[in-house]
């Protein structure tokens, strides 16, 4: 039962109280700390490390420098999925969480939709657990967006949590006389809990709501860059990165911390983002740029599902360091396990994630996955689809009219020529095991609409009538 005790594999409770006891008898010195940034609606090109020069993010770019820059990592395709696989290391379409939740509808499209549980289950041992029950402390600051009510960090392991949304926090919730802006507070925060945990092991992430829509700065940083030149390739908006220049000076004040208590040997910090970014909003106005990467957020292409990722961990990670082995969010939770000395669960709890640790002391070890999967049954910046990459191969399958899209990634980053009719065979192999995977994870699929209205396909529930959504 949900609201009952977990339903948890005996042995592994077992095996990870026997190692949580191994942990702490062998000192905090020799157990690595965690922390995780994560960026909202952050697309793979928009920092400087990746190619857009018109923003500034030297904090950013030089955790870059100290650590390991992922070329090829992947999330979910919009907010909740990724958190949702982040949390349990466990795909998102387990759950059913494979839109944003609560999720929308279009009740004139060809296809119905499947609805979006409200909540992550209680049920799910999630990586705050996991470790808490080795001894970490553990504290997430910021937006959550996997449940209310009950559902929240605090009730799935996070022993130290505050939820935040929007650019500003209000002054009943900051304790300040005014409003201040959310990505400083989250700084100050986080800083407080590596301070009063400087003497044991934690785990803290710091979910900022920056850089989603509405888009909002300081006064001053907007005046920057409204009258800095402009960079060809790039919308360059003012608003856009001022705030991530926010963003940016809150990853400087966490890792600054870190150093200054002399935990930086000690500690794994993961910079990345929950999916790709928004290029355009429903009223067409453009805000980011994806490319060489096909579309935005809210699809399968790699535009919305390929996302920066950095790690530092000085003395593991080779400073400096480049990856271009494909993983993903889904992979953090064995990664934090395996390095804090923790079996992987068996049984019911299997991680559907693989741990990085090989990769992430040497970018060219040995260290294979056979397939990575996306499952998006919903209309949001697309139409309902699901898909694969096996190697440098992508298939994506659409459910309207059982379209099948077919890309070689190593020749074709931004997905322009489909080679599915050329290359009948691949398809035909990555179109069964898209479909074997399906049905081994339950993954719920949209049904025949009988309300169908191709006039008013795009509109959402309620009649709105609005062609997009920026969830």
């Amino acid at each position: 039962m949900e609201y009952g005790m977990k339903r948890i594999d005996w042995i592994w409770r077992f095996v990870t109280v026997l190692l949580g006891g191994l942990a702490m008898s062998l000192g905090a010195a020799e157990r690595p700390n965690f922390i995780i940034i994560l960026a909202d609606d952050l697309g793979w090109a928009d920092l400087p490390c990746y190619g857009n020069t018109f923003h500034e993010t030297p904090a950013i770019d030089r955790l870059a420098a100290e650590g390991m820059r992922f070329t090829q990592f992947y999330s979910g395709a919009v907010c909740s999925p990724t958190r949702a696989n982040l949390q349990s290391g466990r795909h998102e379409a387990r759950y059913g969480i494979t839109q944003h939740i609560p999720g929308h509808q279009r009740p004139y499209a060809r296809l119905i939709d499947p609805k979006v549980p409200l909540q992550l289950p209680l049920e799910v041992e999630t990586i705050a657990e996991r470790l808490g029950a080795a001894g970490y402390a553990t504290g997430y600051f910021g937006k959550w967006h996997l449940g209310k009510e009950g559902h929240g960090p605090a009730e799935q392991g996070w022993q130290t949590a505050l939820e935040l949304q929007k650019h500003d926090v209000p002054p009943e919730v900051s304790g300040s006389a005014t409003a201040r802006r959310t990505a400083e507070f989250l700084t100050e925060k986080a800083v407080d809990f590596i301070e009063a945990h400087r003497e044991t092991p934690f785990v803290l992430q710091v979910s900022h709501y920056a850089v989603h829509i509405p888009l909002s700065t300081t006064p001053e940083r907007l005046a920057k860059f409204a009258s800095k030149e402009k960079v060809p390739g790039f919308p360059c908006l003012p608003e856009y990165a001022g705030l991530l220049e926010e963003l940016d000076a809150s990853v400087g004040g966490i890792v600054a911390a870190v150093d200054r208590l002399g935990l930086g040997e000690r500690t794994m910090i993961v910079f990345v983002s929950d999916n790709g970014g928004l290029v355009t909003d429903q009223g067409g106005r453009a805000y980011t740029s994806n490319a060489p990467l096909r579309s935005e957020k809210g699809t399968l292409y790699e535009g919305g599902i390929r996302v920066p990722a950095i790690f530092r961990f000085p003395g593991t990670i080779p400073a400096g360091s480049e990856c271009a082995v494909p993983a993903g969010t889904i992979d953090l939770a064995a990664t934090l396990l395996e390095l804090a000395g923790l079996s992987a669960p068996a049984a019911a709890e299997r991680l559907d994630g693989l741990s990085l640790a090989p990769l992430l002391r040497d970018p060219a070890a040995a260290w294979t996955r056979e397939t990575l999967f996306w499952h998006l049954p919903h209309y949001h910046h697309s139409t309902p689809a699901s898909a694969v990459r096996k190697g440098d191969w992508k298939l994506i399958e659409f459910f309207e009219e059982g379209t099948l899209e077919l890309y070689d990634l190593s020749a074709d980053i931004g997905e322009s020529k489909n080679l599915a009719a050329a290359h009948p065979d691949k398809t035909t192999e990555l179109r069964a095991i898209l479909g074997a995977w399906r049905s081994e994870v339950g993954a719920r699929l949209p049904v025949p609409n009988p309300d169908h209205d191709p006039a008013r396909a795009m509109e959402l529930g309620g009649g709105k009538g609005k062609k997009r959504a920026s969830e």
